[in-house]
């Protein structure tokens, strides 16, 4: 393991390695692929009951926790970076300052979503357009699984700091945990027990505590062998914690703005009825399991470069940014290939509702390319990520926002493909906004 200490200079940086890349990227890819395969089996579960408002109602309940979980999301992205730079700079004390924060944050924020929860929910359900019944089912979801906040944030936290740290297999673990645990219960609750949608959420809020458990005493193990101790005023630092603030927040901003897009993209599916977006969500779940398996190689970009940044080695940065874009190109390629031809199987397994399998397949070519689209501004992001550049990622998203909007309303005429036309509006943008910031990115870091 690698010689960490409380500051100084750090050891001599090594040459990267395509073996060094996949010891972080498959692991990751593994993990990741866990967690939509959650969302498809809840939307398989859900879909063996003849009645598309389940599908609908975990789709609309899911989205609002991705706008009220994922825009503290920072608390995984912001942890990656400032953890890989602090072990890039061989500065312990700061290692195990940077899980102390983010534990910190993720314990207040969590308890303050639970408090809040009244309010977020009728400002959230206010906003989506949805059958009263699929809302009404949703609106139970939401009441359970709001209970899991703080675990779940603690998990953010917990998973990134571990991807910093470069232990992949861990986080790994802990994912698996997390997901094999919470597909279990869902379905014991579901078809056992026919608890429909609440059913659904109770099984995650319980399997979110068992995950956070189990890595907080992972965590703890490994603290033991970094050596030191708790230090609350090197905790608390106002420069650091500042630090810490202003890119967490940044992060936040970006966040929400790209969950805005999803959202829109859900509640414009939503209007044009519940077949449509039962369709799209079916998709979407197909989409995720690709897009999660690809942000395996943007994962090992963010703390690759994060590595790097702290090692002030442009040469490192520049190595890690070039040999893990090409890994996920290759795996992009083999993704979309793999849902075109599997996509109608995959679509009959997730429902059983004929006006819904047929709609997907329709629209399945748009789902099924999109790691090809995706796959440059993934990268790009976990490039910034790992480089902590988070100003530059809040303005390329707000901007692409924008563009996303003006796309969608140029397409609209074409209805439900002209939404998933404006979804490839958005990853371009994306794209083009993050490569106009990079050469500077580059530049910021001793050569």
């Amino acid at each position: 393991m690698r010689e960490l200490h409380r500051a100084g200079a750090a050891p001599e940086p090594r040459a990267l390695t395509h073996r060094a890349i996949l010891a972080i990227a498959a692991p990751i890819m593994i993990s990741n692929v866990s967690t939509p395969l959650l969302g498809v089996v809840d939307t398989g579960v859900v879909g063996r009951l003849p009645d598309p408002a389940y599908i609908g109602a975990v789709a609309l309940g899911a989205l609002v926790f991705n706008y009220v979980f994922w825009g503290f999301g920072f608390l995984r992205m912001g942890t990656t970076g400032l953890t890989a730079q602090a072990f890039g700079a061989a500065d312990a004390a700061e290692v195990r300052a940077s899980l102390g924060r983010a534990v910190s944050l993720a314990l207040v924020v969590g308890a303050g979503l639970i408090f809040a929860q009244w309010p977020i929910r009728e400002v959230a359900f206010a906003l989506l357009d949805g059958s009263p019944r699929v809302v009404g089912l949703a609106r139970d979801y939401y009441d359970i699984r709001i209970w899991a906040a703080p675990a779940t944030l603690i998990n953010y936290a917990l998973l990134g700091w571990f991807i910093g740290l470069g232990r992949a297999r861990v986080a790994l673990a802990l994912q698996l945990v997390l997901n094999i645990t919470n597909m279990l219960l869902d379905a014991f609750f579901v078809l056992a027990l026919g608890l429909g949608v609440k059913g659904v959420a109770g099984g995650t809020v319980l399997a979110e505590v068992v995950a956070a458990a189990a890595g907080l005493v992972i965590a703890a193990r490994q603290l033991r062998v970094f050596g030191g101790r708790w230090d609350v005023t090197r905790l608390f630092q106002s420069d650091r914690l500042g630090r810490t603030v202003a890119v967490n927040r940044d992060i936040m901003i970006r966040s929400l703005a790209l969950i805005f897009i999803f959202s829109w993209f859900t509640g414009q599916g939503a209007k044009q009825g519940d077949t449509i977006l039962a369709a799209n969500a079916v998709l979407m779940n197909m989409v995720a399991v690709t897009v999660y398996f690809l942000d395996g190689w943007a994962f090992a970009a963010e703390a690759l470069v994060g590595r790097a940044v702290g090692e002030a080695n442009r040469a490192g940065l520049s190595a890690a940014a070039r040999m893990t874009t090409w890994w996920a190109a290759g795996v992009a390629v083999l993704a979309a290939t793999v849902a075109l031809l599997l996509g109608p199987a995959i679509i009959d397994v997730l429902t059983v509702d004929e006006t819904v399998r047929a709609a997907a397949r329709v629209y399945l070519p748009w789902a099924a390319l999109v790691p090809l689209a995706g796959v440059w501004c993934f990268q790009l992001d976990g490039i910034f990520i790992g480089a902590t550049r988070a100003a530059e990622m809040r303005n390329a998203m707000l901007i692409s926002v924008v563009i996303f909007l003006v796309g969608w309303w140029l397409l609209k005429p074409w209805g439900n493909h002209g939404l998933w036309a404006a979804l490839y509006v958005h990853y371009v943008a994306r794209t083009g906004t993050l490569l106009y910031y990079f050469p500077t990115l580059v530049r910021s870091v001793a050569a």
